[in-house]
C-alpha cells in the first residue's frame, strides 16, 4: 500500500481543511518546504491538491506545484480544478506524474476518455462522497451518482486508480469510512486510494486490510499523531 503525504495548497500556503470547508483552514506554511520535509522522511510519492483550483476552477498555485516537482524529484499526483484537456496537458508538462479528475469525471466524462487515450496511466479519478453520493466543485455541490457508479464509468475509459474520500471524515482524524472504501474496492476491482479521516496508524492498517492500493495522510502527520517513517512501514 502506497502512503501519500498530502499537501493542500490555498493562496500559496500549505493548509488543511475540516470536512472540505474553506473557512476551516489551518496554515502549515510553505508547501515546498512541507514537500521537502516529507521527502526527507522517506516519502516516495506526494498527493497535492490545488484548493483554489478546486473551489474556483482557476489556479494561482501552479508555480508552487512546479517547485515541488522540481525540488523533490519524487512523483506527484495533483488534483484540484483540472477540468479541460489544456489543464491536463499543462500540469503534466510541469512534471506532475498523475492528474486527478474529479468534477470533470462526473460532468465531462468525454474528457476522461480522451485524456486516458492520450496519457495512459496518468489519469486518476477523484471521487469525493457525502451521504453516499458524489460531490463536486470543491465538495460544494452534491450529485445523485454513487461512488461505485462513477468509478465503473471511469474504468470503461481506462482509469484504474481512484482517490476515494468520505468528506464527512476529512480532516477529522476520527477514522476513514472503511466499510464504504472496502465496498468500492470489491465493487470495482480498481486500485482505490483511501482518503479522509486517518488519525492513527491503526486507521492506515484498516485501509490496507480493506484492500486499498494506497492511503492519503494529511492532518495526522502535520499534527504529529505518528511519524511518516512509522506509516511507511505499512507499505510492505
Amino acid at each position: 500500500m502506497q502512503i501519500y503525504p498530502a499537501i493542500d495548497i490555498k493562496g500559496g500556503r500549505a493548509v488543511r481543511l475540516l470536512q472540505g470547508r474553506a473557512a476551516d483552514a489551518t496554515d502549515y506554511g510553505d508547501p515546498v518546504a512541507a514537500a521537502m520535509g516529507w521527502k526527507e522522511q522517506g516519502a516516495t510519492y506526494l498527493h497535492v491538491v490545488d484548493l483554489d483550483g478546486a473551489f474556483d476552477g482557476k489556479s494561482a498555485n501552479l508555480k508552487a506545484v512546479e517547485e515541488i516537482v522540481r525540488a523533490t524529484g519524487i512523483p506527484v499526483q495533483l488534483g484540484g480544478g483540472i477540468r479541460t484537456m489544456q489543464d491536463v496537458e499543462r500540469r503534466l508538462a510541469l512534471g506532475v506524474k498523475r492528474v486527478i479528475l474529479g468534477t470533470a469525471a462526473l460532468e465531462n466524462p468525454e474528457l476522461v476518455k480522451i485524456a486516458c487515450a492520450q496519457f495512459p496511466g496518468a489519469i486518476v479519478c477523484g471521487i469525493d462522497a457525502r451521504n453516499g453520493r458524489v460531490a463536486v466543485r470543491g465538495w460544494v455541490e452534491e450529485s445523485s451518482v454513487t461512488p461505485g457508479e462513477l468509478a465503473l464509468r471511469m474504468k470503461d475509459f481506462g482509469v484504474m486508480d481512484v482517490v476515494y474520500t468520505d468528506i464527512s471524515r476529512d480532516g477529522m482524524q476520527t477514522g476513514p469510512n472503511v466499510a464504504s472504501t472496502r465496498a468500492l474496492v470489491m465493487e470495482t476491482g480498481m486500485r482505490i486510494i483511501g482518503s479522509g479521516g486517518v488519525g492513527t496508524l491503526a486507521h492506515l492498517a484498516e485501509l490496507k486490510d480493506a484492500g486499498c492500493a494506497g492511503a492519503i495522510v494529511g492532518k495526522a502527520l502535520y499534527n504529529g499523531n505518528f511519524t511518516l517513517p512509522e506509516a511507511l512501514k505499512l507499505e510492505a
